[in-house]
Order: C-alpha cells, then sequence, then structure tokens
C-alpha cells in the first residue's frame, strides 16, 4: 500500500514536471549561455583564424535551429 501511495506520488511529480517543461526550459538556458560565452570568446581573441570562426559560426548556427524548435514546440 505505501509502494502504490509512493508511485502514485511520482507519478503526480513528474505530470507536473512534464507540464511545466522545466526540464528543456533549463536546457534552452544553458544553450543560450553557451551560445553567450564562445561568443564572448571569440571577440577576446586577438588574431582570430578560421577554425575559430567556423567554431562560432556552427554553435550559433546549433542555437539558432535549437530557439526554432523550442519555439515551435512551447505552447
Amino acid at each position: 500500500d505505501k509502494l502504490c501511495k509512493r508511485i502514485e506520488e511520482m507519478t503526480v511529480t513528474m505530470e507536473r514536471v512534464l507540464h511545466w517543461k522545466i526540464l528543456p526550459r533549463i536546457m534552452m538556458l544553458m544553450m543560450s549561455i553557451s551560445a553567450w560565452r564562445v561568443v564572448e570568446w571569440f571577440m577576446t581573441l586577438p588574431d582570430p583564424t578560421t577554425q575559430q570562426s567556423a567554431l562560432v559560426s556552427v554553435v550559433t548556427g546549433a542555437m539558432t535551429g535549437a530557439f526554432a524548435v523550442w519555439l515551435g514546440h512551447e505552447q
């Protein structure tokens, strides 16, 4: 009986977490911070190489795609 009650409480908790979309929001926040830090790093370089420019382009492009997907699912 205690186990069933505990499982039911956990189910209700998980339904709330999924309903509030906490994990996708945390992931989007972390991706935003990471992209911001990459751009800050790039701007501090005295003489950036093409490889460093490519890294920033890939990170910002991935961020754009992730943001588009996130907005498409956020309702």
